[in-house]
């Protein structure tokens, strides 16, 4: 059985566990954790030298980091992934931007308001262009939103479960979702998919 090492508080490594469960893919979580050393121990950092969350290990002992690139692995001839050439480039445009617009804003925002041992990290200046960048790519989302019901095409796609964790869980770094319905709407279709597990879910030993 592949084995998904990660925080359970994580968008990131929420990502390939909310995969999983829609496909239906049995998995073993081993919570590890930047707070508590375990992603910097020896043991950890041979099988990812850059001691980050997600890492897969295959049952052959391959690992593979990083939580769109497990998705890719994962996703590979599952529905998650378009037919056609133009929806599978448009699912990649909209991973890309999830890593480059979106997470390092509104996920960074969450982690500064919500982490203690972020505090110092938390500066005014931080938490502003954050927030401007977060709302920024929010409002991206939104007019894809109100034309598209998915990012990538007319289903879910693997950048949908790529923007979903912490678009899901953006007010908790401050950002106001009230005004965005197509965005709300879209949080409530992903939602609603079989299989969908919360965050809080993880698989049984």
């Amino acid at each position: 059985m592949i084995t998904l090492y990660g925080m359970a508080d994580s968008g990131n490594c929420y990502k390939p566990r909310l995969l999983m469960a829609l496909i239906g893919r049995p998995f073993r979580h081993v919570e590890v954790s930047t707070f508590d050393g375990t992603t910097r121990s020896e043991a950890y950092l041979v099988k990812n030298p850059a001691g980050q969350v997600p890492l897969l290990e295959l049952d052959d002992g391959r690992t593979l980091p990083e939580s769109n690139a497990i998705l890719t692995f994962l996703g590979e001839g599952t529905a998650f992934v378009p037919d056609d050439s133009f929806d599978r480039a448009t699912m990649l445009r909209w991973m890309f931007f999830e890593q480059n617009g979106h997470e390092v804003t509104v996920a960074v925002r969450r982690s500064l308001s919500i982490y203690p041992h972020r505090k110092a990290a938390a500066t005014e200046e931080r938490l502003r262009l954050t927030l401007e960048g977060g709302r920024q790519a929010l409002q991206v989302m939104e007019q894809h939103l109100r034309k598209q019901s998915f990012f990538g095409g007319e289903r879910p796609s693997l950048a949908d479960i790529a923007l979903y964790p912490y678009t899901a869980t953006a007010e908790e770094g401050g950002f106001d979702l009230s005004a965005h319905e197509a965005i709300r709407a879209w949080l409530a279709r992903i939602e609603a998919l079989p299989g969908y597990k919360p965050k809080s879910w993880l698989p049984e030993d």
